[in-house]
C-alpha cells in the first residue's frame, strides 16, 4: 500500500475501493484543497467544509491512532474476515469453540434462500460474558450501572457483583415459572435498572427477550404479544416522565385483553412497583395473573446456573413498525451479535477502562440493546441509566448528570442536540462538562450546524464526535468515525467499520465508483447482522435482499465524496422527486436549520400537479422569534442558496413543536398526513411525547 503524490492512499485489492481515496492526513493540520482544517481544542468549527482533526494528544492514546492503522485493520477484516473476527471472538468465553467454518452466507436470492451464520457450533452465553467474566477478572466491585431517576436526587448504583446477583434472582424466578430456553419473554419497562436486569436474566437462561418501548400503545403491545407469544410479560405499574405520569400497567392490561381475544394468553404479568410514580393501592390488579416483582423475585437465590447456547440460537426479538402493516420482528442471534456489539462499542468510542459512559437511548430501541446494555457491559464499562426526560426539570439536566457522574463518553440523538441547541447555550455552559472525552450521535443524519454546535458548545471544541450510521437490522455500527484515527467532516458518518463493505448502487443495482450518490447497500455479511424476520423469512428476503440481488439493501440513500467519506441522505422513501431532481429530505432540513432563526425543521414530500412532488417544510423557530412572511421568504432563500432553486420548499408550515416519540424520533408519517391534509388517517399517536403538538400543527396549517 503506497501513497501517491496527491497524498491519497491507493490499494490494488478491489474490495478496498470504497476507502481507496481516503486522504492520509498529516498529524498536524495542514491545508487540503478547498478545506479548512481545525485541530481539536484549537479553534471553533465554523466553515461548511471544515476538517476537524484529532489532537496529537488524543490520537497517540487512541485504540486506532491513524488512517494507516485503520486501513491495515480494515484490509484484513475484508480480506480475511474469518481470521479477523475469530481473533476478536477468542477474547470472550466460549464453553465450546465454533467449527472450522467461521461464517456461512448467501446474500443473493438468485442462488437460494438468504442465510447468514457466524460461529455456528460455538457454545457461549452473552450474560456470562457481560457479568461473570468481568467479575472473574477482578472487576466485581467496579460500578456496572449508575441509575439516575426522573427527579433530581433519586439515584442508585450497582456493582458488577450486585448486578449479577439481581440478574440471577430474576432468572431463577423465570425458570421457576416455566420459562425455558427458546421461550419468549416480553418486557415493557421504562429506564429503570430492572430493564437491563430483565434482558440479562432472559439471556442467562436462553430465553428470547422482546423489549417493547414503554411508550407504545396497548394495540402495539398486543400485536407483539400475539406475534411472539411470550410466557411472561414484565412491566411496572407506572413511570414519571418529566412531570407526567404514564400508567404502564393499564396499557399492558388492555394489551393482554386484546391478545386473549385473539387466542393468545400469557401465564403471568410480573409487575415492578415504581413507588415514585404510583402506589400499589392505586394499581389495577388481576388476581392469579399479576405478581409484584418485589414480593417474589428477592426471595430467589442469587446464584443461577448459565444455560449455554449455540452462537446461532436466538437472543432477542425487536419489532420495528412501519407506517402500515404488521410490525417486523427483527431476530438477532447470540454469538455474532455479542462479538459485533462489543467490538463496535470499543472502537467507535475509543473505550478505556476508566470511562463513564452514558447513552440517552431507551432499551426499547436497538441502541439501548447494543449500546446501553450489551456492548458496554461486554467491555466491563460503567454505564449511566437515566429514567427521565433530558430537559426535565430544565434544559440543563443532561449536563448536570454529566457533571454528577463525571461522564466521559456521551451518546445521543441529533433531535436532542437540536432541541438543546434551541434552548440556548447558557443551559450548557453553566456546567463544567470537563469530564467529556468523546461525543456520539445516533438515529438520523446530523446536520452540519447541529454537529458544530454539539462540537463547539457541548464538547468545548475538544471532543471528537462519533456520528454513527447503523440500523436495528445491522445490530451495531456500520459506518462511523473512529476517534483519533482520521479527521471528521461535520455531518458525515465518514468510513466503514471493520468488516463492513458499503457499496453505492444506481437504480439498476450497478455499483458506482468514486464520488457519487445512490442507494446504500452492503456487500457480504458481518457478525451482527440480523438473521430473519420472526415467522416471515419471505418478507425478510423481499424487503432487504430482493431490491438489489447479491446485496443487503439498507433502504437509505447515500453520497460518497472524493475522500471516500459517506454522507447519509435519509431513507430512500424520504427522497423527494421534484421535476426529475432527487432531493434528500435531510439535505433540505440541513439548509433550513442553517438559518440563524430556525431551530429545527422536518421536510416531507407532497403531491404537486406540475412537479410530481413538492417540498413541504415544517419549521420550528428559535424561541421568541415571531412568524412573518419576510422570515418565510428568508428561509426559502437559504435553501435556494445552499442547494438550488429546484429544492426551494413549496410550503413553510410554522411548527411550535414537531411530533416526536419519547425517544426523540420525529414521526414523519404524521407530518406527511398533515401536509397532504389526510387528517382522518393520522393513525396511532400514543407514542408521542406531546400529542398536543399534532393539534397545534393542524391549527397552523393555513397560516
Amino acid at each position: 500500500m503506497t501513497a501517491n503524490n496527491n497524498n491519497i492512499i491507493t490499494s490494488n485489492p478491489k474490495e478496498l475501493r470504497h476507502v481507496e481515496s481516503m486522504a492520509t492526513f498529516p498529524s498536524g493540520a495542514g491545508n487540503i484543497s478547498q478545506l479548512n482544517a481545525v485541530i481539536l481544542g484549537d479553534a471553533l468549527a465554523s466553515e461548511e467544509f471544515d476538517l476537524i482533526f484529532p489532537s496529537h494528544e488524543f490520537s497517540t492514546q487512541a485504540l486506532v491512532p491513524s488512517p494507516q492503522k485503520y486501513l491495515e485493520m480494515y484490509k484484513r477484516s475484508v480480506q480475511d474476515p474469518a481470521g479477523f473476527w475469530s481473533d476478536i471472538a477468542a477474547e470472550f468465553y466460549w464453553k465450546k469453540k465454533w467449527g472450522h467454518q467461521v461464517f456461512d452466507e448467501n446474500l443473493d436470492v438468485r442462488k437460494g434462500p438468504i442465510q447468514i451464520q457466524w460461529f455456528k457450533g460455538g457454545v457461549t452465553n452473552i450474560c456470562y460474558n457481560c457479568l461473570d467474566r468481568n467479575i472473574e477478572s477482578g472487576n466485581g466491585d467496579k460500578v456496572a450501572m449508575y441509575w439516575e431517576g426522573n427527579e433530581p436526587g433519586a439515584d442508585g448504583v450497582l456493582t458488577y457483583s450486585q448486578l449479577l446477583q439481581q440478574v440471577c434472582q430474576l432468572a431463577n424466578y423465570l425458570k421457576d415459572n416455566g420459562v425455558e430456553k427458546g421461550n419468549a419473554v416480553l418486557i415493557y419497562l421504562p429506564m429503570l435498572m430492572e430493564l437491563p436486569i430483565a434482558m440479562l436474566a432472559c439471556a442467562r437462561i436462553g430465553a428470547v427477550h422482546s423489549v417493547v418501548f414503554a411508550g407504545f400503545s396497548a394495540e402495539s403491545v398486543a400485536q407483539r404479544i400475539i406475534d411472539c407469544r411470550p410466557k411472561i410479560v414484565i412491566t411496572c405499574n407506572a413511570v414519571m416522565r418529566g412531570p407526567k405520569i404514564i400508567n404502564l400497567k393499564d396499557i399492558v392490561d388492555a394489551a393482554l385483553d386484546e391478545a386473549s381475544h385473539n387466542g393468545v394468553t400469557v401465564d403471568a404479568c410480573l409487575t415492578f412497583e415504581n413507588e415514585s410514580a404510583m402506589t400499589r393501592k392505586a394499581t389495577k390488579w388481576q388476581v392469579g395473573r399479576d405478581v409484584w416483582w418485589q414480593d417474589v423475585v428477592p426471595k430467589y437465590s442469587q446464584v443461577c446456573d448459565v444455560v449455554w447456547v449455540d452462537a446461532e440460537d436466538p437472543l432477542f426479538l425487536l419489532y420495528t413498525s412501519g407506517s402500515t402493516g404488521k410490525p417486523k420482528g427483527v431476530l438477532h442471534t447470540t454469538g455474532g451479535y455479542m462479538i459485533y456489539s462489543a467490538t463496535t462499542f470499543k472502537y467507535a468510542f475509543d473505550y478505556k477502562q476508566s470511562d463513564i459512559y452514558w447513552c440517552t437511548a431507551d432499551c426499547g430501541w436497538i441502541t439501548g440493546h447494543s449500546y446501553v446494555t450489551y456492548g458496554p457491559l461486554l467491555n466491563g464499562a460503567t454505564v449511566v441509566v437515566y429514567e427521565g426526560a433530558p430537559n426535565y426539570p430544565d434544559p440543563g439536566r443532561s449536563w448536570a448528570i454529566v457533571d454528577k457522574y463525571k461522564v466521559t463518553l456521551f451518546y445521543t440523538a441529533p433531535t436532542l442536540v437540536r432541541s438543546l441547541m434551541r434552548d440556548g447555550d447558557e443551559h450548557v455552559t453553566r456546567y463544567s462538562r470537563k469530564s467529556l472525552r468523546v461525543l456520539g450521535s445516533v438515529g438520523e443524519p446530523i446536520n452540519p450546524s447541529a454537529w458544530r454546535w454539539y462540537f463547539n458548545v457541548v464538547g468545548d471544541s475538544r471532543c471528537p464526535i462519533s456520528d454513527t450510521w447503523w440500523q436495528t437490522e445491522t445490530g451495531g455500527f456500520m459506518i462511523t468515525p473512529l476517534p483519533g484515527a482520521w479527521p471528521q467532516k461535520p455531518g458525515s458518518a465518514t468510513l466503514p467499520f471493520f468488516g463492513v463493505q458499503p457499496v453505492i448502487v444506481d437504480e439498476k443495482g450497478k455499483e458506482i465508483e468514486g464520488e457519487c450518490s445512490g442507494y446504500l447497500c452492503i456487500k457480504g455479511s458481518w457478525p451482527g447482522a440480523f438473521r430473519t424476520l420472526y415467522g416471515d423469512h419471505d418478507r425478510y428476503e423481499t424487503t432487504y435482499f430482493k431490491p438489489f440481488p447479491g446485496y443487503y439493501f439498507s433502504g437509505d440513500g447515500c453520497s460518497r465524496d472524493k475522500d471516500g467519506y459517506h454522507w447519509l441522505t435519509g431513507r430512500v422513501d424520504d427522497v423527494i422527486n421534484v421535476s426529475g431532481h432527487r432531493i434528500g429530505t435531510a439535505e433540505v432540513e440541513s439548509a433550513l436549520v442553517s438559518h440563524p432563526q430556525c431551530a429545527e425543521a422536518a421536510v416531507v414530500g407532497v403531491e404537486h400537479e406540475v412537479k410530481g412532488q413538492g417540498i413541504y417544510a415544517f419549521v420550528t423557530l428559535v424561541d421568541g422569534v415571531p412568524y412573518s412572511e419576510e422570515l418565510r421568504k428568508s428561509l426559502i432563500l437559504a435553501v435556494r442558496k445552499q442547494i438550488g432553486a429546484f429544492a426551494a420548499p413549496d410550503k413553510i408550515h410554522w411548527a411550535p413543536g414537531l411530533p416526536k416519540t419519547r425517544s426523540g424520533k420525529i414521526m414523519r408519517r404524521i407530518l406527511r398526513k398533515i401536509a397532504s391534509r389526510q387528517l382522518d388517517e393520522l393513525g396511532d399517536t400514543s407514542t408521542l411525547a406531546d400529542p398536543c403538538v399534532v393539534d397545534q400543527l393542524i391549527a397552523l396549517a393555513n397560516c
